[in-house]
C-alpha cells in the first residue's frame, strides 16, 4: 500500500516497470522478480550549516540559510543518483559558498532577497535531471567578526554625526535670517522694541524669582 504523499518504482528483474511510478493505494508486486523503492513527495526542510565565506571586499562572514525542496519525478530521483538528498544539501552548501564569495558585504546585507532568487534559480537548474525541485532559498544569518562591527558602528555614528552637524548648520542660518528679519522691523519701530523688552520682563516675572531687571538699550552705549 502506497500512501497518498508516496510514490513507488517498481523494479522487474533490474528493469523499472512502466518507466513510471505507482501509487497511490494499492499496488502488486510480483514475488522473487519485483522490488520497490517508495519515495517521498513531501516538502523537505533543509538547514545549511553557517559557511564560513571570504567575500569580495575580504570579508569574512558566516552565512547559514534554508532550503525547501521536493521530488517532483521519483523515477529520476531513484534512477539518476544514488542519494537524492544528501547530494542536494551538499550541492546547497557549495552553491551559498560560490554565489557569496563574489559579493561584497555591502551586496550580502543589503541584497539578501536578490542572492537567495540566484542560489534558487542555479539550484533548480542543477537538480532538474534528479527529478528535484526547489520551492525556496532563504537566508537566515549573516555573522561579522566583532571588530567588524566596531568600524561598521563607528562609521556609522560618524555619518549620523555629521547629518546631525549639517542640520544645525542649517537651523543656525534660518535663525539668523529670521533675526535679522525682525531686527529689521524693529528697527523702523523704536516703539516696538520697547513692547518687546516689556514682553520679555513678563516672561520673567512669570518665574517668581526675585531678581530685578532692568533693560538698557544698547544704543545707549554708543
Amino acid at each position: 500500500v502506497v500512501r497518498e504523499y508516496e510514490r513507488a518504482v517498481v523494479f522487474r528483474l533490474g528493469r523499472i516497470l512502466s518507466k513510471k511510478a505507482k501509487g497511490p493505494g494499492l499496488i502488486l508486486i510480483l514475488p522473487c522478480t519485483d522490488t520497490f523503492v517508495k519515495v517521498d513527495l513531501r516538502t523537505v526542510t533543509c538547514n545549511i550549516p553557517p559557511q564560513e565565506i571570504l567575500t569580495k571586499d575580504a570579508v569574512t562572514t558566516q552565512v547559514d540559510g534554508v532550503l525547501y525542496y521536493r521530488i517532483h519525478s521519483a523515477v529520476s530521483a531513484v534512477a539518476n543518483i544514488t542519494d537524492v538528498h544528501a547530494a542536494t544539501f551538499l550541492l546547497a552548501q557549495t552553491t551559498l559558498r560560490n554565489i557569496l564569495g563574489t559579493q561584497s558585504l555591502a551586496q550580502l546585507l543589503a541584497g539578501r532577497e536578490e542572492i537567495a532568487h540566484s542560489i534558487q534559480a542555479i539550484l533548480d537548474s542543477a537538480t532538474e535531471q534528479w527529478g528535484i525541485k526547489v520551492a525556496r532559498v532563504e537566508i537566515k544569518d549573516v555573522r561579522i567578526p566583532v571588530a567588524m562591527q566596531r568600524a561598521m558602528a563607528a562609521e556609522a555614528e560618524a555619518a549620523r554625526e555629521a547629518r546631525a552637524k549639517v542640520v544645525a548648520a542649517e537651523g543656525e542660518m534660518n535663525a539668523s535670517k529670521a533675526l535679522k528679519q525682525a531686527s529689521m522691523v524693529l528697527a523702523e519701530s523704536p516703539a516696538g522694541l520697547q513692547l518687546r523688552y516689556l514682553q520679555t520682563l513678563t516672561t520673567l516675572a512669570a518665574e517668581n524669582n526675585s531678581t530685578i531687571v532692568f533693560p538698557l538699550p544698547i544704543n545707549i552705549l554708543e
